[in-house]
């Protein structure tokens, strides 16, 4: 397949030919083979979720059947992804576009990442099961939707953060230019909440690792999905070291694969959208890229698929608000449409609020008075060592994730390596270090704070990375120039260009931490059950004996107190980087 030549004007002003940069025909080769096994496996899957549902599924722990597990996992993850996506951009849009809304949506996004998996995992299975009754089907969405909430919430959180700091002449200029929603949103939106967004989407990927383990394996009414997840649950179950440690490497080969071909190409497609005024010296780089862009079958899809498809969305959605103009209907109906809207929404909220109140008030209510005690004294204890975690990771974090973010170099390295130490699911990690930490003076109290850092840390990290990644190069120019080193360097660049990212990484790792010590808390290993006072013990060992009143204790009491951190604490951080720590 023949490219075009194309023209570049010379140093003396004339016009000469360059051939375009060509790739070997094994790169266009592997892309192809690369799409015909996803078209495969789409129908393969798809055959097999339309199969009836089997209770008690068998997982073999032989390595044999690693890549198939592997493969399952991966297209269940990426699905949850896609909506997460989409979930996020709309949400922090609403949230954004409207100061009303975003006095109940935030608030609300906060209840929803505050709650743990294992209080609302059995209602989201059984229901599942029961809309689709008798095939995998249900229970794949079932697993799909729980990976979805482990995704969702901190993406929505960077993009909102995102769109409230984007630069005011930026947003002028897009009023000038009478930019349509649409365009506002291709040209200036999303291409400046990017280098967030992308950061934010590889700690839910790794996040969604956690949540899989399990999502693949539900033991109330004995059914399983095959899956890397249930592959690892069921080494630990059986004390097989070896089948834990195959199934480990394989997540681990998934995760490399998946930096290399996903995540690199798109750090560096996002660095383009850095707001600075002069270009990197070091702008981050790919092999992937570098070998895609020369690819005769990539610039086929490019210009017979990608551009129109893209040409098509511009000239339908670009110009949607010139068309709206002309069909407008007078502005009484418009505002007593809107207002039977608004109280229409009220209504339904309100209505769904009394029914679970009163839902919870009576499932409650026969909950003794010492066992609210033990509650509260439960959620003492967990605070004290998420604190202890967050502080301890924001330690660590920010010098490194500073260091990591300035040099690309370091970069491309160290990138690959914290994907796979933030994918490693933790749920499987734990039984494993288990006897080592309870080895350490303090026994589970303190090897519950370690074990907590494995679920917190990596949210701070990845966001102080995009935030040290966002400050531009001008500006770092000019602090060189300037002389500006050491701990003036730290109050008058760095802190203030990274704040706003931190500010959404300890929002994530606050309810990362809670819902890390179910499992930090509460330990199984071969049959052997260990546990501590805090309220993620409580809400674990609750769930396991089928405890539902004290479950719901449990979990309102984390939610409330995730709540009230996010409001006294972190929502006043997030107003004061909206308002002093702009790219203004």
């Amino acid at each position: 397949m023949a490219q075009p030549i194309i023209p570049v004007r010379t140093a003396d002003g004339r016009l000469a030919p360059v051939p375009p940069r060509t790739t070997s025909r094994w790169v266009d080769v592997a892309i192809f083979a690369i799409l015909g096994g996803f078209t495969y496996g789409l129908m393969r899957t798809a055959t097999r979720w339309s199969a009836p549902l089997e209770p008690g599924t068998q997982i073999d722990l032989g390595a044999i059947h690693l890549p198939l597990y592997a493969a399952y996992s991966t297209l269940r993850m990426s699905i949850a992804y896609v909506i997460s996506l989409v979930f996020s951009l709309a949400y922090a849009k609403i949230a954004v576009a409207s100061r009303s809304a975003e006095r109940v949506m935030i608030p609300l996004l906060d209840i929803l990442q505050s709650i743990p998996i294992l209080s609302f995992m059995p209602a989201v299975v059984l229901g599942m099961a029961a809309l689709i009754p008798g095939r995998t089907v249900g229970l794949e969405l079932a697993a799909i939707l729980l990976i979805f909430t482990s995704q969702a919430w901190n993406m929505a959180f960077s993009f909102h953060q995102s769109l409230l700091t984007i630069p005011r002449e930026l947003s002028e200029a897009s009023t000038v230019y009478q930019l349509s929603p649409w365009r506002r949103f291709t040209r200036l939106e999303l291409p400046f909440g990017a280098i967030s967004l992308i950061a934010n989407s590889m700690m839910s990927w790794a996040g969604g690792w956690f949540v899989l383990t399990a999502s693949e394996q539900f033991p109330l009414k004995n059914l399983r999905l095959p899956g890397l997840g249930s592959y690892l649950q069921a080494a630990a179950d059986a004390g097989d070291l070896s089948a834990t440690l195959f199934g480990l490497a394989m997540l681990i080969g998934v995760i490399v694969l998946l930096d290399q071909f996903l995540w690199r190409p798109l750090v560096v497609w996002s660095d383009r959208f850095k707001f600075e005024q002069s270009g990197a010296a070091d702008a981050p780089s790919s092999r992937v890229v570098e070998l895609l862009q020369g690819s005769a079958l990539i610039e086929w899809m490019n210009l017979h698929v990608w551009r129109p498809v893209w040409l098509w969305l511009d000239r339908t959605f670009g110009n949607a608000a010139a068309r709206t103009r002309r069909f407008t209907l007078p502005a009484t109906y418009r505002r007593g449409g809107r207002k039977a809207a608004r109280w229409g929404l009220i209504g339904v909220g309100v209505a769904l609020v009394l029914w679970g109140v009163v839902a919870t008030i009576q499932e409650l209510a026969g909950l003794p008075g010492g066992q609210w005690a033990h509650v509260w004294l439960s959620a003492g204890a967990t605070l004290t060592r998420t604190v202890i975690a967050l502080a301890i990771a924001a330690a660590w974090t920010i010098p490194a994730g500073v260091a990591i973010g300035f040099n690309p170099k370091w970069s491309y390295r160290a990138q690959p390596l914290v994907q796979v130490a933030a994918s490693v699911p933790a749920n499987t990690v734990f039984p494993i270090l288990f006897v080592v930490l309870l080895s350490i003076p303090g026994g589970l109290n303190i090897a519950s704070v370690l074990l907590m850092l494995l679920g917190t840390q990596w949210y701070v990290l990845f966001n102080v990375i995009a935030g040290a990644m966002s400050i531009p190069s001008d500006l770092r120019e000019a602090a060189v120039v300037y002389q500006v080193t050491g701990w003036r360097r730290w109050r008058t660049l760095i802190l203030p260009g990274i704040f706003p990212y931190l500010v959404t990484g300890m929002i994530t790792a606050t309810g990362g931490a809670w819902n890390a010590s179910i499992v930090s808390e509460y330990v199984s290993y071969k049959g052997h059950k260990v546990m501590t006072l805090g309220l993620g013990a409580l809400i674990a060992d609750s769930a396991d004996r089928g405890d539902f009143p004290l479950l719901l204790a449990g979990t309102l009491v984390m939610a409330a107190i995730v709540i009230t951190g996010n409001r006294l604490v972190w929502r006043r951080l997030y107003t004061l980087a909206e308002a002093r720590f702009r790219l203004d």
